[in-house]
C-alpha cells in the first residue's frame, strides 16, 4: 500500500505539472514528496560590517535560537574557485557556488533547506524508511553559506581575467577567512556560554570544517567540542606522496593562504595535510572525525582533474584513494580522530555522506560477498553483500560520536551493496535530479 501510495503521488505530480513549470519548482515539489526532510525554522538573518561575498555584496549567515545549550557551526559547501571561469560561474559544476551572493530568502530556498539532516536534526523520512529524529535535534544554529569560492578561509583580493577576452577583468574577494572570523567572534557575543560545540561542513565546507576550527574553537570556547569534517579532507603532501600539491599550491597562491595557516600551531603551509594533527594536537580532548566515501568522484575532481593533463575517471579515483589511505594512516596516529568510510553511494558522484538522506550512509568494516548459498534468501532482497561485523548507520554514528564520545574507525572495503540495493535505485536517480537541477 505504502508504495502504490507513493509511486500514485510522484505519478501525479510529473503528470499534473504544467508544461510551463520552472525546473527547479517541480524538481523541489519531487522532492517534497518522495523526502519526509527538510526544515521550515524562524531563521534569523545577520550581516556585519565588512564581511563580503566573493562578488562584493554583502555576506550574510543565519541563525537559529532554540533553548539548548548546544551548537552546530555549519559551513556550507559548494565548490571552489581560482581564475575567471571558475569564480564568475562559466565553469557551472566545477566552479564556485553562489557567484552571485547570498538572497535574504536564502534560507527558504532548495540547498539550504534540504540539504544537510545533521542542520535539520532529522534523517529525512523516505519511503520504507521513517524519518530519524538526530542528535542534533532542537540545538542551536548557524549557518554559513559559501560564496567566496575559497573553502571559507581565502585571504585575497583577486583579479581574474577573461580567458577568452570577452568580458571585462572579474574582481574577486576571496574574504571567506574574514568573514569567517566575524561570524565566530559575533557567535561567541551571542551564544557565550555552549555546552556542546559541534562543527560541520559538507565538501568545500567540510574543508572549512578542519581549516578554520583552530579559530572558531579558540573563539568559542565551548565546555565540549566536536569537530565532523564531510567529504572535504585536505591531504598529506609529503615529499614521496604528492598527488594533491598541485591543488594545494594553487590555493595556497590564489587565496594567500601562507598568513592564515601560519598562525595554526603546528601547521605548515607547504604541506596543508599538517592542520589535521595541528588541531588534534592543539585540542587533545575535543573528538575529531573524517568522513567520505572511497568513489568519491566530485571533490576528487577538483584535486585532479585541473592539475594532470587528460586524467582518467579511474586515475581520479585511483589518487583519491591513495591520498585517502595516507589521511587515514596519519591521523590514526592521535586518539582523537576516528573515521568512517563507507565504498560508494549512487548519490552525488559518491560524495557528501551527510547530505540530503543517511540512506546508503552506512560503513561496514567486513562488507562481503556472502558466504553461504541460504543467506541469498535474507532480506534486502536481491543482495550479494552481507555485513559480518557492525552495521553502523550515519544516525547511530552521530548519536555515539557525540552522544558518548566513542571512537570509530571504519575503513569499509570495496563491495556492491549500495548499488544493489533497490531502494537506492529507486531514490537516487530523483535526489541526483534534484542536486543537479
Amino acid at each position: 500500500m505504502t508504495r502504490r501510495i507513493f509511486w500514485g503521488l510522484l505519478t501525479g505530480v510529473l503528470v499534473l505539472a504544467p508544461a510551463t513549470a520552472r525546473a527547479e519548482d517541480l524538481i523541489e515539489t519531487i522532492v517534497n514528496v518522495l523526502v519526509d526532510g527538510g526544515n521550515s525554522f524562524a531563521w534569523q538573518k545577520v550581516e556585519l560590517p565588512g564581511a563580503v561575498c566573493g562578488n562584493g555584496s554583502p555576506y550574510k549567515f543565519f541563525v537559529r535560537r532554540t533553548s539548548s545549550a548546544d551548537l552546530l557551526f555549519f559551513f556550507e559547501g559548494g565548490g571552489a574557485c581560482w581564475d575567471y571561469d571558475t569564480c564568475s560561474g562559466r565553469a557551472g559544476g566545477l566552479g564556485a557556488a553562489n557567484p552571485n551572493g547570498i538572497a535574504d530568502d536564502y534560507m527558504q530556498q532548495f540547498t539550504a533547506k534540504y540539504v544537510s539532516p545533521i542542520v535539520n536534526g532529522a534523517d529525512p523520512g523516505l519511503p520504507f524508511r521513517s524519518r530519524t529524529d538526530l542528535i542534533t535535534k532542537n540545538w542551536n544554529i548557524v549557518y554559513l553559506p559559501y560564496c567566496t569560492g575559497d573553502v571559507h578561509i581565502g585571504n585575497q583580493l583577486a583579479t581574474y581575467l577573461d580567458p577568452q577576452g570577452v568580458q571585462p577583468p572579474l574582481t574577486w574577494n576571496h574574504h571567506g577567512y574574514q568573514n569567517t572570523l566575524a561570524v565566530a567572534d559575533w557567535t561567541h557575543l551571542a551564544f557565550p556560554h555552549i555546552n556542546r560545540l559541534l562543527v560541520s561542513g559538507f565538501s568545500a565546507g567540510g574543508t572549512a570544517t578542519t581549516a578554520a576550527y583552530w579559530f572558531v574553537r579558540n573563539r568559542l570556547q565551548p565546555a565540549r567540542s566536536y569537530l565532523l569534517n564531510d567529504s572535504g579532507p585536505i591531504y598529506f603532501t609529503p615529499w614521496y606522496s604528492t598527488l594533491s600539491q598541485p591543488m594545494h599550491d594553487k590555493i595556497v597562491a590564489a587565496w594567500n593562504l601562507i598568513p592564515v595557516v601560519s598562525q595554526i600551531p603546528g601547521a605548515w603551509y607547504a604541506d596543508l595535510g599538517s592542520v589535521n594533527l595541528a588541531v588534534a594536537d592543539a585540542f587533545p580532548a575535543d573528538r575529531l572525525a573524517y568522513t567520505a566515501y572511497s568513489q568519491d568522484y566530485n571533490y576528487s575532481r577538483f584535486s585532479y582533474e585541473r592539475f594532470y593533463r587528460d586524467i582518467s575517471k579511474d586515475w581520479v579515483q585511483q589518487f583519491w584513494k591513495e591520498d585517502q589511505q595516507l589521511l587515514l594512516m596519519t591521523i590514526g596516529t592521535r586518539p582523537n580522530w576516528s573515521y568512517f568510510v563507507p565504498w560508494e553511494r549512487q548519490i552525488n558522484d559518491s560524495h557528501c555522506s551527510t547530505i540530503i538522506t543517511f540512506i546508503g550512509s552506512h560503513a561496514c568494516q567486513r562488507m562481503e560477498k556472502k558466504h553461504h548459498w541460504w543467506e541469498y534468501f535474507e532480506w534486502p532482497p536481491g543482495e550479494s553483500y552481507k555485513c559480518y561485523s557492525e552495521f553502523v548507520g550515519m544516525d547511530q554514528f552521530l548519536q555515539q560520536f557525540i552522544g558518548q564520545d566513542r571512537q570509530f574507525r571504519i575503513l569499509e572495503p570495496q563491495n556492491g551493496y549500495n548499488a544493489e540495493d533497490p531502494g537506492m535505485n529507486i531514490v537516487a536517480p530523483l535526489i541526483n535530479a534534484a542536486l543537479d537541477g
